[in-house]
C-alpha cells in the first residue's frame, strides 16, 4: 500500500528526490545551506529533537527549557506523533531510537 501525501507534487517529488541523492553529511550541510536559510534549518532540527524528548516522555516544561520551543510548537508536534502520517516514528526507527513494532 503506498502512502498519500498531502505534500504531495511535483515539485516536492523533485525536492525529496534531491534530498534523496546526496550521501553524506557534508553533503546535506552544503545543499541544506543554500536551499534553507538558516532559521529554516534550526527550526527543523528543534522539531526533531522535541520529538524525541517527548517520545522520552519529558513535560512540555522541560522541552522548552531545553530547546527554546514554544508550547504551541510542542503541541503541535506531540500531535504529530499521535495523529500524524508516523514520519517521526519510522524515522527514529531508523536512527534506532525507538525499536520496530
Amino acid at each position: 500500500m503506498t502512502y498519500e501525501s498531502r505534500l504531495k507534487s511535483s515539485q516536492s517529488d523533485s525536492l525529496f528526490e534531491a534530498i534523496l541523492m546526496l550521501e553524506n553529511m557534508e553533503e546535506c550541510y552544503r545543499f541544506f545551506e543554500d536551499i534553507c536559510t538558516i532559521k529554516e534549518v534550526q527550526a527543523i532540527a528543534q522539531r526533531l529533537e522535541v520529538a524525541k524528548l517527548l517520545k522520552a516522555n519529558k513535560t512540555y516544561n522541560e522541552i522548552e527549557a531545553e530547546t527554546g520551543a514554544s508550547t504551541a510548537t510542542i503541541s503541535r508536534i506531540n500531535r504529530s506523533l499521535n495523529y500524524g502520517a508516523d514520519g517521526y516514528k519510522m524515522m527514529f526507527t531508523k536512527l534506532g531510537i525507538i525499536k520496530e513494532e
